[in-house]
């Protein structure tokens, strides 16, 4: 514990690391990912049951309205009618790292998965996978050609294209892919305990307990918000998976 003006705080590797609790590493955050990819197979499975010749309510009404917002606001914006096929995986990214994110205001388990970099470059990897086996599939070996060497450029400049057209698209992508979602999760988790703490700390019987409310409101304040971000950062991971797969479907012209 770090001794700050009296207050008494975690060190970094308390909020961070958890004590296993199975074989193998098991732990929280092994935990969390089984329960969100359980709830993400859970919502669809029991959405499917559904009468589909009435009108849909609660849970159905709120898969069917998600499927639409990414078709409508995801793959027709990025890949086009071509792209809804990619419907069912892009639907279940978006779930999946939505209930991941979601486990930091829930207690009990108040903590990310998508805060370890472990399941957010997992996630990337996956992408990477696939957007390269797009581009394979619809293109051939010649889609490294069109990757590495953009049409329309003088040759000569292909010295200094081609080796950033190497890093920007099979390197930066799938690392800043991870990297977006780790760093957005892990700041908003450090930012909640901070204040968590401070609150709990200042539940004492002295005159600086005055001050309780204002990190009690802070803390209020950033949960509601974590909400959000937990919404954007996996609208945006399964944005830029759409953006990727989908270019990988065409060549460059």
């Amino acid at each position: 514990m770090n001794l700050v003006f009296g207050l008494h705080f975690p060190e970094i590797s308390h909020i961070l690391v958890w004590p296993d609790f199975g074989p193998g590493g098991f732990n929280k955050i092994a935990l969390i990912g089984i329960l969100a990819a359980l709830l993400t197979a859970g919502v669809f499975i029991i959405s499917g049951r559904y009468n589909p010749t009435v009108a849909p309510t609660g849970l159905r009404n709120v898969v069917e309205s998600s499927v639409g917002f990414i078709q409508n606001g995801v793959i027709m914006q990025t890949m086009g009618p071509e792209g809804l096929g990619w419907t069912s995986f892009l639907t279940s990214l978006f779930y999946f790292i939505f209930f991941c994110n979601m486990t930091e205001v829930i207690p009990l388990f108040q903590m990310p998965a998508t805060a370890r970099m472990a399941l957010p470059a997992g996630l990337a990897i996956i992408t990477w996978l696939l957007f390269i086996g797009t581009g394979l599939k619809h293109q051939g070996i010649g889609y490294f050609k069109s990757a590495l060497f953009p049409p329309g450029v003088p040759k000569a400049l292909y010295v200094l294209v081609t080796p950033i057209e190497l890093l920007s698209t099979f390197i930066v992508r799938p690392f800043s892919l991870a990297v977006r979602l780790f760093a957005n999760m892990l700041a908003g988790h450090i930012l909640l305990v901070t204040f968590a703490v401070l609150a709990a700390a200042l539940w004492v019987q002295d005159w600086y307990a005055v001050f309780l409310p204002l990190p009690v409101l802070m803390l209020i304040f950033l949960m509601g918000f974590e909400i959000l971000v937990s919404f954007l950062q996996a609208y945006i991971f399964t944005i830029l998976a759409a953006v990727y797969i989908g270019g990988a479907m065409h060549p460059e012209h």
